[in-house]
């Protein structure tokens, strides 16, 4: 479920910080001559406190900013953190339809199928031009679910499915290794 989505990545970074902070009773042995047993763990987790405790005020979210323009000015840096950013955005947004539904397609040709999700069903000028009942689709690229292709299928030729968004995710970054 996406609720694990962030616990692990708080777990990975707390990991990263215990490891970084981990050298320090080796350092206050060597220069103070004494140690305080969990002092890594502990500074660890004052970072994370802290960073969120400033992340959430005026200045932090000031300092947020900056730092995301920054980002955006690197060249390489700037496409990959854009684009997981608004895939991120898009689909932890509660207020949004969008990969509201697993959809099994037929694509990239028939007899072939693909995991997708549907993006929206309302989709003004491209409905009145084809003039097909059609519906917007995303389907993701694996192991990498934040690139794929974005298409427009006639509603017969879409297969809904009861499979939820997080078991169809799973199936896709793991490359088909787990039953959904």
């Amino acid at each position: 479920s996406l609720v694990w989505v962030p616990f692990g990545a708080t777990i990975f970074v707390l990991k990263l910080l215990i490891d970084l902070f981990g050298n320090l009773d080796t350092w206050m042995s060597d220069q103070l001559g004494f140690t305080i047993p969990g002092i890594g763990i502990l500074l660890a987790l004052l970072v994370l406190l802290g960073t969120g405790m400033i992340a959430a005020n005026y200045f932090g979210k000031r300092f947020v900013d900056f730092w995301e323009s920054f980002l955006e000015r690197i060249p390489l840096v700037r496409n990959i953190y854009s684009a997981v950013k608004r895939f991120v955005e898009i689909i932890l947004s509660e207020s949004t339809q969008s990969f509201s539904r697993v959809l099994l397609i037929e694509y990239p040709r028939k007899g072939l199928y693909s995991l997708s999700f549907q993006t929206s069903k309302n989709l003004g000028e491209i409905q009145q031009k084809t003039g097909d009942d059609v519906v917007c689709v995303f389907v993701p690229t694996t192991p990498n679910p934040t690139s794929g292709f974005l298409l427009m299928f006639p509603k017969e030729d879409v297969i809904y499915l009861d499979m939820t968004f997080e078991q169809a995710s799973k199936f896709i970054v793991s490359a088909g290794s787990t039953n959904p």
